[in-house]
């Protein structure tokens, strides 16, 4: 499948907002995802189908030289088709640019693709939030790639 990744715009929210639905059991509002828009603090990248549709996406704050992903997220359909690799290897060039020492994230105690991912890309389990997820509520394991 062809798509590019590119920085998200405003005109990007509304379809992010959708797959933040069909992704999470807590989606973020669209007022939420325009605050992570790319800025001095900020990462947030799509990948988009040549018709400019969002396939997914991946946002990260960023402080001094820390790094911090806040979602990842493909839609449903277009799942196991690299677009995950692709965002997270994109995210992790821009960190290295950035000249973070790490890059951090939270996933479900259960989610193993994703998990399956992380480790792929070099993440590695550094700790646990107990009872971090609601609906349903499950831990949080604590994941990070040093650089």
């Amino acid at each position: 499948m062809a798509y590019t990744v590119c920085d998200v715009t405003a005109a990007h929210i509304p379809q992010i907002e959708v797959l933040e639905q069909q992704c999470f059991s807590t989606p973020w509002t669209a007022e939420l995802l325009r605050s992570q828009m790319k800025d001095a603090q900020h990462e947030f990248i799509a990948a988009l189908s040549p018709e400019g549709t969002v396939l997914g996406y991946v946002g990260m704050m960023y402080v001094l030289d820390e790094g911090y992903i806040s979602n990842v997220a493909v839609s449903p359909e277009h799942r196991r088709q690299g677009i995950a690799d692709t965002l997270i290897e994109s995210l992790c060039a821009i960190c290295e640019t950035l000249k973070l020492s790490f890059v951090t994230l939270e996933v479900r105690s259960g989610n193993m693709p994703a998990i399956a991912l992380y480790e792929k890309h070099g993440f590695h389990h550094v700790g646990l939030r107990k009872n971090y997820y609601e609906r349903p509520k499950e831990d949080a394991l604590l994941m990070t790639k040093f650089f």
